[in-house]
């Protein structure tokens, strides 16, 4: 399927979330900094970091399973309307403690609005052509950081920390805008819930408990947690304070990072339609351990930069691959559910990733860090593998 031959309500989908992704990026760059200003001690550091999915891991499963009967779109109006109040509130803090609030009430926005544009996007295309759709999808999304990071760095520096979640707020409105007045949306939504208002809310939880779904949300969790408290907090701190990179080229290398991810994000959409996401899974775990044990031998912005492409090549490749895998797994009915516990998980190594890193970080210096996330995503090609040696056997035992 050709690009220009998708619905139109799919490029509204894709306004959206550059927008969305945009807004959020802004901070990227200095958020751990901002916080560790706002907290010499260095105690709430992580916890300012881990706020953003605090309430997620609450929300995200009961909004996917409600997600198809209230309609997807109620909730991605409103979680955009709730990122717009948090990051309004990130404008105002002058101390930790609101900014906490602040990346709460974002995150706990953020988390409707994933879970049911996810669902959406998956529910709008046939498993054909699903990994080319998701991976435009999320490559144009990722453009939004690739823009965001170093344009907030560059905006810090000139009016400040807090005036950029101003900024933020200025560019998802026109999203809010566009998800509110969407016919298709509408649309849509009317559809989805003719289609599934048969399906009880008792057999998509009872679905959940399945191995091969449990096993790939359990990868998406050690992804999660090396994407946060590695590159997220720890890789900043560690650029700028044992390798004294400035802020500037801190969001230099985070939009290089993000101009590799892109490219792989929508180059593994097309090789998951192709190969099969298993393959492309595999693919990127691979890459990706590889790029976090090399992090350690490097010394200077010119060594972090090309280490940088390859580590955030394999964190693409997962970004698309992993949630296509998931839809593979799971009949249409039960993938709000599914998509909602995929997110969980994910949310979950969101919060526990800066944490647990920042302790490391501190007590057992940045280098382990990067070592011990290198042995965390191999271990999940093993788990992966064994994902699909167990649905070759259960294909096996349906053909006999």
């Amino acid at each position: 399927m050709r690009l220009e031959v998708y619905p139109r309500v799919y490029y509204e989908l894709l306004s959206i979330g550059f927008m969305v992704i945009m807004s959020i990026s802004l901070s990227s760059a200095f958020l751990p900094i901002m916080a560790h200003k706002l907290d010499p001690t260095g105690s709430l550091v992580g916890l300012a970091l881990s706020s953003w999915f605090l309430t997620r891991i609450f929300i995200e499963v009961p909004s996917g399973l409600i997600s198809a009967k209230v309609g997807r779109r109620n909730l991605i109006v409103r979680g955009i309307l709730l990122g717009i109040l948090g990051s309004l509130l990130c404008a105002l803090s002058n101390s930790i403690y609101i900014l906490i609030l602040g990346r709460t009430l974002w995150g706990f926005g953020t988390a409707l609005y994933f879970t049911s544009n996810t669902a959406l996007m998956l529910d709008l295309f046939n498993p054909e052509v699903r990994g080319r759709a998701m991976g435009v999808f999320q490559g144009i999304c990722f453009l939004g950081s690739f823009l965001g990071a170093p344009l907030g760095a560059v905006l810090a520096r000139f009016i400040g920390f807090n005036a950029v979640f101003v900024v933020a707020t200025v560019v998802v409105l026109p999203a809010f805008l566009v998800a509110f007045f969407s016919k298709d949306l509408r649309g849509m939504d009317r559809a989805a819930r003719r289609e599934h208002e048969t399906v009880p809310i008792r057999n998509i939880i009872t679905s959940l408990n399945d191995p091969a779904l449990l096993g790939v949300c359990y990868v998406n969790l050690s992804r999660m947690l090396v994407a946060q408290g590695v590159m997220s907090t720890v890789f900043q701190l560690y650029l700028n304070e044992t390798l004294g990179i400035a802020v500037e080229l801190i969001g230099l290398t985070l939009a290089v990072r993000t101009i590799s991810m892109i490219s792989m994000v929508v180059l593994s959409g097309y090789l998951a339609d192709r190969l099969g996401s298993e393959l492309v899974v595999l693919l990127g775990l691979a890459i990706n351990a590889l790029g976090q044990g090399l992090y350690p031998l490097a010394s200077s912005f010119e060594q972090i930069l090309p280490l940088a492409i390859i580590e955030s090549a394999g964190g693409g490749f997962l970004f698309t691959s992993l949630i296509v895998y998931l839809s593979d797994l799971v009949s249409p009915s039960l993938r709000g559910g599914a998509v909602g516990l995929f997110r969980t998980f994910m949310d979950l190594g969101g919060i526990l990733g800066p944490i647990a890193f920042m302790l490391i970080y501190n007590g057992l210096g940045p280098h382990t860090s990067f070592w011990l996330a290198s042995a965390m995503l191999t271990s999940n090609i093993v788990i992966i593998s064994l994902i699909k040696m167990r649905r070759r056997v259960d294909n096996l035992s349906e053909f006999k």
